[in-house]
């Protein structure tokens, strides 16, 4: 699970993991926890997004089936940067087979933009060799959790 700092990773991570908001601070390397849903067994590493850190995000590519990306749905002035690091992040060798999510959360703010508008600033129909899903979210509330992990799961399992 990655994406820009302060997106909402971690609230995400612990909001599926435990079912509840907790309160976080920047992540400075990981954390990393074992997500259950629908009987598929998830082992979620929530990277820190700063962008000091990013370049260590390589390090984490192994083995990766799926490619959680998390975005701020309101921060207009990062969009770019998101779509950069995206895109950087899926010509890596190493997630040539990884499914991707794309998580676009905080659409409860005022000033959010809806999944349309990402999937056009983040150059998601370009993407043509990979599975690839962009799900509304509010990571506070949940909403929109679960459809992603239900899209997840159904295409992990696919692969399999």
């Amino acid at each position: 699970m990655v994406g820009l700092d302060a997106a909402g990773k971690t609230t995400m991570l612990y909001k599926l993991k435990l079912g509840e908001v907790v309160t976080t601070i920047p992540t400075i390397g990981f954390n990393v926890e074992t997500v259950e849903y629908k009987s598929v067994s998830f082992t979620v590493w929530d990277v820190g997004g700063q962008d000091r850190i990013r370049p260590l995000w390589k390090y984490y590519y192994q083995s990766t089936q799926a490619l959680i990306f998390v975005i701020d749905s309101s921060d207009r002035d990062r969009v770019a940067e998101a779509r950069d690091e995206l895109h950087r992040m899926l010509n890596e060798d190493e997630l040539r087979n990884a499914l991707l999510l794309v998580l676009a959360n905080k659409q409860d703010l005022p000033n959010a933009m809806n999944v349309a508008e990402l999937t056009d600033k983040l150059g998601l129909h370009s993407i043509s060799q990979r599975q690839w899903y962009i799900q509304s979210t509010c990571a506070t509330t949940g909403e929109g959790l679960y459809e992603g992990m239900e899209w997840l799961s159904r295409n992990i399992a696919d692969k399999d």
